[in-house]
């Protein structure tokens, strides 16, 4: 793998979904870390000349999610560069100028096609089973007919003139040499009938201008790079290193799909994922460390990572894995820097940061059990809003309401009576109550736990007690006697 050229590498996602996809994501991972290895330059690059699909604020989301990430880059839409524009729609006029280039070269053609008839081609050759291409009707157009139908308003678009013999090889990083025949490649639309490119073309002119070294990209590209590889040659121009990445997998190995999995940035970050648990996710997929642990910093992906050695095999996303990879980033936190994250992410109302002792409290009891940021709320909102008491669940436990009457008094007594309210003495009065009463802890403690909570799961019991305090304590307990 070797070029004349500094490394410079891009990322160019579309504005046309509802963030960044994870698949970006992993892409951007490989840029990045590729163009800090080699003191290159990581840029951002807006293809958004598919208008159809254009989605209003998806470029600023995607780029607020490279950023959540950590993933900065040197150049792009929001931060220029000396090779901007970097959104392909301010740079029209280039595409348009090298497509005549393209079409005085013979490397292209006008086709005046309608829908109508591309349409009954493509069914036609489908029920023949071939593959369907456009037949090259308009290739052998006369440049006098052609001219003609021009100058009379004709809509049309503009093809890559593919040769009918030979073929097209290119070499990829992650798979070697790969040789299409010219006869199976289409001849592709580089200008829409709107006067925009296709990816195709303004994807080459782009990353030629932009001097980008390294294109790096899925494997659903490969299809796609002889096209790259005849324009690039058309214009005489050094072909970058072209780097096809494996796919992300769902478990059935089909192509990550937002059908099955959940694709967006957006969706992660709602959740309570850790920018810093993703990409270490994502760099366990990419780079399978031959030693240590799966726990490993950006920075330690960037000293470790060879970009030479990628699996060409599709790597599985494992959800649950990355939920419990991100369950260690979040038992890594201070309980300080913790507490401040689930206030500033949005996962605990800014009211109760006020009392950030008390907050910091439920910080640490919560803090070992969470896999996701959003757990926290659900799992504890009890510390901080008084709970509705589920006559069902504090009975389940202690089905002889007598029993479970005379031992709830006890509990309120007891606890009313302890001279230090710390999780200490608190345990060693309820264990007594317990064992006079010759109950199973689980009858036992379960029962003032879901008086207390309203719910069966909670930190260990004696320390929520504590944090609950007093007051909280015997008022929930009393409302529970009335049961």
């Amino acid at each position: 793998m070797s070029t004349n050229k500094s490394v410079r590498v891009r990322i160019a996602p579309s504005p046309t979904g509802e963030n960044l996809h994870i698949g970006h994501a992993n892409t951007a991972l490989v840029d990045y870390v590729f163009a800090k290895q080699n003191n290159g330059k990581f840029v951002i690059r807006i293809e958004d000349t598919d208008r159809t699909r254009f989605v209003e604020g998806s470029e600023e989301r995607i780029l607020e999610s490279l950023r959540w990430l950590g993933l900065n880059y040197d150049e792009g839409p929001d931060i220029g560069g000396d090779y901007g524009p970097y959104r392909q729609s301010d740079r029209l006029d280039l595409y348009k100028k090298y497509a005549k280039e393209l079409i005085d070269k013979g490397m292209a053609y006008y086709c005046f096609c309608t829908p109508e008839r591309l349409d009954k081609m493509r069914k036609e050759q489908q029920a023949r089973g071939e593959t369907p291409m456009y037949d090259g009707t308009c290739k052998h157009l006369s440049p006098e007919e052609v001219q003609q139908r021009l100058d009379s308003g004709q809509p049309h678009v503009i093809r890559l003139n593919v040769p009918d013999e030979g073929t097209t090889t290119f070499h990829d990083v992650v798979r070697g040499d790969i040789t299409f025949e010219n006869r199976l490649i289409d001849d592709q639309v580089l200008i829409k009938s709107d006067g925009f490119p296709t990816y195709h073309m303004a994807v080459v002119v782009d990353d030629h201008l932009m001097e980008i070294s390294h294109v790096i990209r899925g494997e659903d590209w490969i299809s796609s790079t002889p096209k790259h590889v005849l324009l690039y040659k058309a214009f005489g121009w050094e072909l970058p290193v072209f780097v096809h990445l494996p796919l992300l997998r769902n478990k059935d190995k089909s192509k990550l799909s937002k059908r099955k999995n959940p694709v967006w940035m957006s969706w992660y970050r709602e959740q309570g994922f850790l920018p810093q648990a993703i990409i270490n996710y994502l760099g366990t997929l990419i780079w399978p460390r031959a030693q240590g642990s799966e726990i490993f910093s950006l920075d330690e992906m960037i000293q470790g990572f060879d970009i030479n050695k990628i699996n060409p095999t599709g790597p599985i996303f494992d959800l649950e894995k990355l939920r419990w990879m991100n369950g260690v980033y979040i038992r890594s936190l201070q309980v300080s820097e913790l507490a401040s994250l689930l206030v500033s992410e949005g996962f605990v109302n800014e009211r109760y940061a006020k009392n950030s002792a008390y907050l910091e409290r439920v910080v640490e009891l919560a803090q070992e059990r969470l896999k996701v940021l959003s757990e926290f709320w659900d799992e504890n909102r009890f510390f901080f809003e008084d709970v509705a008491v589920d006559k069902e669940l504090v009975t389940s436990y202690l089905s002889d309401s007598s029993k479970r009457k005379e031992y709830l008094n006890e509990v309120v007594n007891a606890l009313e009576a302890l001279e230090l309210w710390e999780t200490e003495q608190i345990e060693k009065a309820l264990r007594e109550i317990q064992q006079k009463h010759e109950l199973k802890p689980r009858a036992a403690f379960m029962t003032i736990r879901a008086a207390v909570s309203g719910q069966t799961h909670t930190p260990p019991l004696f320390e929520m007690l504590e944090v609950l305090g007093r007051d909280v304590v015997l008022d929930r307990l009393i409302k529970a006697l009335d049961f």
